[in-house]
């Protein structure tokens, strides 16, 4: 039986709707994934019927047309919007079909789809108004399966998390080698995006460490794909933003795992030479093998909030240490190692810390298990969702900063437009464009080094004042205006624009393969709508 009649069959209830309500139909008029015509009828029971043929789809999951509310937060926690109904896939087949089936709907009809992993998006990026949300937890071809041969992988669900994915591996001593700083996020999700943290100077962000995929088209088509296979589609879709495909499964590069981790931070005083010697860990061969850092503000009472986790090198100096009033730069680094050999490490750490020029006596230190270090944030949200702060606003802002352009941006941002962080980290470190694949979707600057910085604040959703969400809204319209009109060269990561001439502006020469691409794999515009990158029905262009 062929594709067209099959789809004929399975949605012979929307063919006789459509005939008794078509009007000024032409042969222009059809939909790209179907034989059917695209007109949908616009009666008061029209959500009615589309939940009925919704329900008509032979599936292993269901549709749930009641408990949704959950689907319409995140946590940015900024944009609700409540989806006609949330799908719990069992099997790839349940998605492909429902995709299938809203394609044969055609342009006229309002359904989308967006697929929601753990919820962690930022301004309702996985949200789909009035549309399918697919709950991607609910897979139950999940199981994961760790090859241990000559190039080691872990082949898992799209919505598997991080932090499965370390537990299964750890098990086979292995564990995957790119991260993001908190783990309890879906493999999917960060795929779409980039998936960045403290070793992606030498490892290149989570996309550039994927084998594998298989994703579900917005037409509905099941496909593999790799470097070698499908590769338009392969590259397409790693930092693709959702708008290509639903990646159902992904192969991930492994690497042997330690077992232990030392922790290190130490202070700085002049960005300069923060920057310097960040750039110079990452440039080296033999160094660390995380490298972060981040930005402190007129903190006051810094020392004492370390000391829980770690212990100065010299507790009588760093005891005197004030911070109060002061712009002080963090390089936190880690260097992982299994128990035997903490000899050496420590003898290869001296070495590397004396080549830096830190503040004396802002040496501080701790030793934790792989797990306990990669798992880190799980805790703070464990203490925040204690005091009720977890589930507040986010207004994140993340950036991409050239090189060329970090001292002008440090000196305007955190000298003139913030006056502390009390709200939340704000982090800056460097990586080498080297380690990411211009052939994937993400869009970076074009240097050899450039900077991740990340405004993390918690809005408190009654405060009028600094720790209020407008106020953090205006400081973070702020940074960007100034972004634009010093021209920095800057891009945003985890991108959000409003209009389509910001998104062209964004991509650049990539916006045409961009176009391109949705047009290939996602002609009606059915997926991530809530990226706001193509609305349905409109031509892409």
């Amino acid at each position: 039986m062929s594709s067209c009649n099959l789809l004929r069959q399975n949605t012979i209830m929307v063919f006789r709707f459509f005939m008794l309500f078509l009007i000024n139909f032409s042969g222009r008029n059809i939909d790209h994934c179907s034989c059917l015509p695209t007109t949908m009828p616009t009666l008061p029971n029209l959500s009615t019927y589309i939940e009925s043929s919704l329900n008509s789809l032979n599936l292993a999951g269901h549709f749930d047309f009641n408990d949704i509310h959950h689907a319409a937060s995140d946590f940015g926690n900024r944009f609700h919007f409540l989806p006609a109904g949330v799908l719990h896939p069992k099997t790839v087949s349940d998605i492909s079909s429902t995709i299938k089936h809203v394609c044969s709907l055609g342009p006229t009809s309002e359904l989308t789809v967006a697929a929601r992993g753990h919820g962690h998006s930022l301004r309702g990026q996985a949200q789909a108004p009035g549309g399918i949300v697919i709950n991607m937890d609910s897979l139950e071809e999940s199981k994961m399966h760790i090859h241990t041969g000559e190039i080691p992988y872990a082949d898992v669900s799209g919505g598997t998390l991080w932090i499965n994915v370390l537990h299964e591996a750890l098990k086979n001593g292995f564990a995957p080698k790119s991260w993001t700083d908190y783990l309890h996020l879906s493999v999917g999700g960060t795929l779409s995006n980039a998936g960045i943290s403290g070793q992606a100077f030498r490892h290149g962000p989570q996309i550039n460490n994927v084998y594998q995929l298989e994703v579900v088209t917005g037409k509905g088509d099941v496909v593999i794909c790799s470097e070698r296979q499908n590769a338009d589609l392969f590259y397409g879709v790693l930092g693709g933003l959702g708008q290509f495909g639903i990646i159902t499964r992904a192969r991930i590069s492994l690497e042997p795992a330690p077992k232990m981790v030392k922790w290190i931070r130490v202070l700085y005083s002049d960005f300069y030479s923060f920057t310097e010697d960040q750039e110079h860990l990452i440039s080296s061969e033999n160094t660390f093998d995380y490298i972060e850092g981040f930005v402190i503000i007129n903190r006051t009472g810094l020392i004492n909030n370390w000391r829980s986790s770690f212990k100065p090198t010299d507790p009588v100096q760093v005891s005197q240490f004030i911070s109060d009033g002061r712009t002080l730069y963090c390089l936190e680094m880690a260097k992982y190692f299994n128990p035997e050999d903490a000899s050496i490490m420590n003898k290869k750490t001296d070495i590397l810390l004396s080549k830096l020029n830190y503040i004396q006596h802002t040496v501080f230190l701790s030793e934790v298990s792989y797990v306990e270090f990669l798992d880190r944030v799980h805790l703070s949200e464990v203490k925040l969702r204690e005091k009720g702060l977890w589930d507040v606003p986010h207004p994140w802002l993340n950036l991409l900063v050239p090189r060329s352009s970090i001292y002008d941006f440090a000196e305007e941002v955190f000298s003139n437009i913030l006056n502390d962080n009390s709200n939340g980290p704000i982090l800056i470190y460097p990586v080498n464009q080297s380690r990411w694949n211009d052939k994937t979707s993400i869009v970076m600057p074009e240097e050899d080094v450039f900077y991740l910085v990340a405004f993390l604040p918690s809005a408190l959703p009654a405060s009028t004042g600094p720790d209020g969400l407008e106020h953090i809204l205006t400081q973070n319209e702020r940074v960007l205006n100034f972004c634009q009109q010093a021209h920095l060269g800057v891009k945003q990561y985890l991108p959000h624009y409003g209009t389509r001439k910001e998104w062209q502006a964004h991509f650049g020469r990539k916006w045409e393969i961009f176009a391109r691409r949705k047009l290939t794999y996602d002609p009606l515009a059915i997926l991530a709508p809530g990226q706001k990158i193509f609305q349905k029905a409109n031509t892409i262009s």
